[in-house]
Order: structure tokens, then sequence, then C-alpha cells
């Protein structure tokens, strides 16, 4: 199939970028890896797509005061090979390189992925280990939002229209684990879990369980397992298939944090 007619606007500044997304059936387009697949499967019809990768200052990293920022247009293959990220963040850096395949990461951006929120993505599940801070920015400023607050249900955020994210702030953590299961390598995971130890305090969250991210911040292994909550089935995996595979993935973590 092809994708429906839309217009097609390129802004070099935030402002321009925030008059075009008050447009009646305005979306923003980063990195596309999401949104040109469904425009083409007319899962989408927008009537306008705002092209937000001329803006800049939206594709640094930087680390400061224990905390690493990253701009919402970093790619996946930028925090991949980004020293700062592979220091400092070592959660993200391995998360990524389970995202799809190469050339998917060369264009799909950290922005879009937290955007998007699919529950069966990597990012976002960090984002809540970490207890990440995401920038929003609007016309009347820039708010903060944590990730627990941000991710509200099946594809569904806390981005109000005419809003981008711009950046997102990472806190440092003292160990971290990332595991996920999946029947090929780039495929949807089966279920997987991004964990963090931060003062003595595990916080593990599970995605491709449930319509967002699940957070569990346990004192102990059978705590852990006794609070994963029954996963989703899917196409091809039933709940409890799938529970305990999760429980499977959260052993090994335990054991690794």
């Amino acid at each position: 199939m092809k994708a429906p007619s839309f217009a097609y606007a390129k802004p070099r500044s935030l402002a321009e970028a925030f008059d075009l997304l008050e447009r009646p059936g305005a979306k923003i387009l980063a990195g596309g890896q999401s949104l040109i697949p469904s425009l083409n499967l007319r899962l989408s019809a927008p009537e306008l797509l705002v092209d937000i990768t001329a803006l800049k200052g939206l594709s640094e990293v930087e680390v400061k005061d224990g905390v690493v920022r990253a701009g919402a247009l970093c790619t996946h293959a930028q925090l991949e090979r980004s020293e700062q990220v592979g220091k400092h963040l070592p959660l993200v850096a391995e998360a990524v390189s389970h995202i799809a395949h190469p050339a998917i990461r060369n264009r799909g951006t950290l922005g879009g992925s937290l955007a998007l929120a699919d529950p069966a993505a990597e990012l976002p599940a960090c984002a809540l280990a970490l207890d990440a801070v995401l920038v929003v920015a609007g016309k009347k400023g820039e708010r903060r939002v944590k990730a627990a607050d941000f991710f509200k249900g099946l594809f569904e955020t806390d981005l109000q229209p005419a809003e981008i994210l711009v950046g997102v702030e990472f806190p440092k953590a003292d160990k971290s684990v990332f595991l996920e299961l999946t029947r090929r390598q780039g495929d949807y995971a089966i279920v997987g879990l991004a964990a963090v130890t931060r003062a003595s305090q595990k916080r593990i969250s599970f995605f491709g369980i449930a319509g967002k991210p699940v957070l569990l911040t346990p004192k102990s292994l059978d705590e852990a397992k006794a609070s994963v909550p029954p996963p989703a089935a899917d196409l091809y995996h039933s709940s409890s298939t799938k529970l305990h595979l999760a429980k499977v993935l959260l052993e090994r973590a335990w054991n690794r944090l």
C-alpha cells in the first residue's frame, strides 16, 4: 500500500515547529521508523508532517552532576556508539543494541521511541527503571515529567497537542542489567526487563507484559516474583508462558545485580 496524501514542512526553530503543530492533523516526523510504516499501511493519515530533524541542539549528549542528558533526536546508533553513554549509562547502551537492526538504529530516535510508547519497546522501560525525567517543550515553555507519569497506557503518553519531547535526563545507576527474550535477533521482545541498583534499592522495569512498562521496587527476589502481574497474552504466547519467562529473566537480573 501507499501512504495517503499529506503536506510536509521542515521547521528550523522550535517556535516555527510549535506554530505548525497547531494546524489540524499535524504530526511530528523524526526518525520515521514507526510512523512511515503506519502511513504505508494506512493506519495513520496525518494532514501535515512536521519534520523536526533540522532543529538544533536536540541530538547532543552531555553529562553533568551525575545526570546524562540526551537530546530527543539522538539516534539509537548514536547512543550505542557514544562513549559517554557507554561509560555513564550502560543500561541504555546495552538496550539500544537490541533494537531492531542497524538500518533502523541509524534512523530511529530516542524521542520517537519514548513518544510512541510502544509497550514492547526497550527505551521506555529503561527510562522508567532509571527514574528518568522527560523534558517537554511547548509555546508556554518547558515542563519536566517523570517517566512514571509520562507513560499512560498503550501508545499513550503525557504529551499534549503541539508539544515536543526535546530531551531526557537519566540519573546514573550503581549497577544495571538489561535482558530480553526474542524469537530472532531484532524481533520485538516476547518479554524483557531493565533493572538498576541505586543506593541499595533495586528498580526493575518490565516491557512486553502490559500496555506500558511495569515497575517493581522489591526488597527480595521472592517479593519480586510475587509482584510480577499476569502478562497480557499475544498472538504467539499465553499469559502463563510470558509470566514464566518474566520470572526467569527476573531471577537472572537479580543475581547479576
